[in-house]
């Protein structure tokens, strides 16, 4: 196939630009250190009520970001099968944005005492911004050939990480000029909603539709759509390379995932860290993402995908090390500030590194089909899933051990799986070329 028109890549691209900023300033940034800090001042403890059961407030979020990822997940596989056998992808995609995007805007009115509320319209964000994003990801084949797809995938991120990094900055002066940092972060999701709305219209107008599957359909949909993953099921084990690497995929991404979802909410909780200085660590990391996605797509070229993941990988463990050393540092009366940034640059260095290069090393190794959308479905839930597992595992020991400092060194355990299965993939690979 020929890789589409740099109108298309640059259209499809701008999709990414348009719903980053939920990832950055909902649950990274803004979202985080509102949601502890509101209802820390409204229940006057870390321990808050929610639906007449209580909990501590930051575990309480990664509760919710697992409840939001596990809805999701039983969703694709109906919501992709449908998108695929009948041709309407760029539909589906519109419809979870424009649920995202309300989401987003609706957490103006979330004041702390509104828990329930708040929770409710943080699920129905993170909803549509998974669910916007199996569609985008499964136009990646269709409209890039393989040479290409490492190239245009970093593209996307690097757009999205520019576009989110702006809208960073102008929450950071809203912050800083308005009265009430709350008053800030409330505009902040506001913003966030239009802005993911309104650059989203620019992919809508420019990408082609999808087309349908060649095979026919039925009218019993659950039927079709759990037959569609149970058939991507089948020819996945039959591919031992595939198989190895989303084995290794589902495990160092429970750990890659949680560490972006909490990282900001360790920083505020764990290590003191004032609004201010978050943001900026934020933005460090966002920037040197760019670089990261760059660099991996350029390392992949030289090595191979999955010798860079590997490494890549090792430097996630590393990480979990420092970010641990890093807690203990301030419970034994030091200064962590500066640690916390060189936690950022090597985050961020790794973040975007890793996403784009899996996601593209996926659409390498899956076989030729019209079904992209049940592929990436497959992929998309081995994500998701892997994420509800982390995140839960991560708020469960907070909560079990009172501290985040063993949650974090606890993840190192998902990244050694996800390195053994890794080398398995690689084995294989480097057996099946000889």
């Amino acid at each position: 196939m020929q890789t589409a028109s740099k109108k298309v890549i640059n259209g499809w691209a701008m999709y990414d630009w348009a719903n980053s900023v939920y990832n950055l300033v909902i649950t990274t940034t803004f979202f985080p250190i509102y949601f502890n800090a509101a209802t820390k001042d409204h229940f006057k403890s870390d321990k808050i009520s929610f639906l007449g059961r209580d909990f501590v407030n930051s575990a309480l979020y990664d509760y919710a970001i697992a409840a939001a990822y596990l809805v999701i997940a039983l969703l694709y596989p109906i919501l992709t099968s449908i998108a695929d056998t009948r041709g309407n992808k760029k539909k589906f995609m519109q419809f979870f944005c424009y649920m995202g995007a309300l989401g987003c805007s609706a957490l103006y009115f979330f004041e702390g005492a509104n828990v329930e509320y708040g929770i409710f319209m943080f699920i129905l964000a993170a909803i549509g911004y998974c669910g916007s994003l199996v569609f985008y990801n499964s136009y990646l084949p269709e409209i890039a050939a393989e040479a290409d797809r490492d190239r245009i995938s970093a593209k996307g991120y690097s757009f999205g990480y520019i576009g989110s990094v702006l809208l960073q900055i102008i929450g950071f002066v809203l912050v800083l000029v308005l009265p009430s940092a709350g008053m800030a972060s409330r505009l902040t999701f506001l913003l966030t909603g239009i802005w993911w709305l309104g650059f989203a219209q620019i992919t809508f107008r420019i990408l082609p539709a999808s087309q349908p599957s060649i095979q026919k359909h039925t009218s019993d949909i659950l039927k079709e759509s759990f037959g569609e993953i149970k058939k991507v099921y089948s020819q996945v084990k039959l591919m031992p390379v595939l198989k190895r690497f989303l084995r290794g995929f589902f495990f160092y991404n429970m750990g890659v995932q949680t560490v972006m979802l909490a990282a900001t909410m360790f920083g505020s909780k764990m290590l003191g860290l004032n609004e201010t200085k978050l943001i900026i660590t934020v933005v460090i990391i966002q920037l040197v993402a760019i670089l990261g996605a760059w660099g991996m797509s350029r390392l992949s070229a030289i090595y191979g995908n999955l010798k860079v993941l590997m490494g890549v990988v090792v430097l996630w463990i590393f990480i979990c090390l420092a970010a641990y050393y890093t807690a203990v540092v301030k419970e034994n009366g030091g200064d962590p500030e500066f640690h916390f940034y060189g936690l950022a640059v090597a985050v961020g260095l790794v973040m975007g590194g890793i996403q784009s290069l899996s996601r593209s090393t996926y659409s390498k190794l899956m076989p030729e089909t019209r079904d992209t959308a049940s592929f990436f479905s497959y992929y998309d839930l081995t994500e998701k899933i892997a994420i509800v597992i982390g995140i839960f595992s991560f708020g469960f020991i907070e909560e079990l051990t009172g501290s985040m400092k063993t949650s974090v060194l606890s993840l190192i355990v998902f990244f050694v799986i996800g390195l053994i299965w890794l080398y398995s993939a690689l084995y294989k690979q480097q057996q099946k070329a000889s």
